[in-house]
């Protein structure tokens, strides 16, 4: 089990660095190799091979079913703590999809998680979002105020 662990991140390790190479991305076998790579360390729990493969599959992925898993694989990292992963499942529910419609609510929720660690990016998004408002979710002048506080601690200008 240890040994297969192990060969599992020297694979993962290799790949992400092929990751940079532009004939491994575009060649099909190779590319086939490395996203093996990263579909088997992610069933480790491993948080940041999940938000990777999360974002390479919504990003690149072939088809709803690619980008479905990236959801899910994005979901599970942010649900672990990945600030980045939070990030874009927030953009994703606040765009909508085909099978389902923009939340607002939703983007909020994963925009709190991605703030909480840290990320200025979803800060800002979250105080325009509860400034303005969206689909399921009225304006807020009071989360506004304690989201722009919390942003202006973060940015060091408080």
């Amino acid at each position: 089990m240890l040994l297969a662990k192990l060969r599992t991140q020297m694979g993962y390790r290799i790949a992400r660095k092929l990751f940079n190479q532009r004939w491994a991305v575009e060649n099909p076998r190779v590319w086939q190799w490395m996203q093996e790579r990263f579909a088997r360390m992610s069933r480790y729990d491993d948080v940041e091979a999940r938000a990777f493969y999360g974002h390479v599959l919504l990003h690149r992925g072939q088809g709803m079913a690619a980008k479905n898993e990236g959801l899910r694989l994005l979901r599970l990292a942010a649900q672990a703590g990945d600030a980045k992963a939070a990030y874009q499942l927030g953009v994703q529910s606040l765009a909508g999809s085909l099978t389902e419609p923009a939340n607002a609510l939703q983007a909020a929720h994963w925009w709190e998680l991605a703030g909480a660690a840290g990320h200025p990016l979803a800060l800002q998004r979250l105080l325009q979002l509860y400034q303005e408002g969206g689909p399921q979710l009225p304006a807020s002048a009071e989360d506004a105020q304690r989201i722009a506080e919390q942003l202006a601690v973060l940015q060091g200008l408080a």
